[in-house]
């Protein structure tokens, strides 16, 4: 068993105007297909780690040998990262979230609007490379915007993600050079509310970390 690069669920200019075509092909068949082929490399002493899927690698640190616990943190984490990533924008994607997502945020931010805006400052205020979250925390279920520097995830915390946004200068770079502000509100405009939606949905009924991340385990 080895972790393997997903397919995009879009072609590379499909985001365009606001995620550009070039951008995309060099963010995922080069930057997310290096993580992947770090995280095979990391575990090809530890077969019985192979079989398990990046969520699991990140929150099971403590029985990953210590030798490769950061190359697995890092890869993992940026394996399982890009996978949500790619699903939270789609061609057809930004508005506003329905239904419950939507009475989520309401209830824990007060408007969308406000939502949003807290959304884009956390990024905005991020130092150096990381990401933005929308998460339903473990214990109270509620929703909180979170930061985490590296390829850290929220499962590390127990916490579920909802929405996720990337801030490695990576994401948005060969566009917007050093303006990621305008990155971050451009990026509202391929929201993909329907994964978030479905996120959300899954987070509310199981609470369980592990969620179908596409292309996270596939057989070699």
């Amino acid at each position: 068993m080895k972790h393997q690069l997903p397919p995009l669920p879009y072609d590379y200019g499909a985001l365009e105007p606001h995620v550009d075509a070039r951008t995309m092909q060099l963010h995922h068949d080069k930057h997310h297909a290096t993580y992947v082929e770090k995280l095979n490399t990391a575990l090809e002493k530890y077969p019985d780690l192979q079989q398990r899927s990046a969520t699991w690698l990140l929150t099971h640190l403590d029985e990953v040998p210590q030798a490769a616990r950061t190359a697995v943190r890092n890869n993992a984490g940026g394996h399982l990262n890009h996978s949500m990533y790619w699903r939270a924008m789609a061609p057809k994607g930004g508005g506003a979230p329905r239904g419950a997502l939507s009475d989520a945020i309401a209830r824990d931010f007060g408007t969308f609007a406000k939502f949003k805006a807290q959304f884009d400052e956390a990024g905005e205020k991020l130092f150096g490379s990381g990401w933005v979250w929308l998460a339903r925390t473990k214990d109270s279920g509620k929703l909180v915007i979170l930061t985490t520097p590296g390829h850290d995830n929220p499962v590390m915390q127990g916490h579920f993600p909802i929405v996720v946004n990337d801030v490695w200068e990576h994401a948005y770079y060969l566009k917007h050079q050093n303006r990621r502000p305008e990155f971050l509100e451009g990026w509202w405009l391929v929201a993909n509310w329907q994964e978030a939606a479905r996120r959300f949905d899954h987070a509310e009924k199981s609470g369980d970390l592990e969620f179908e991340e596409e292309g996270a385990l596939q057989d070699a």
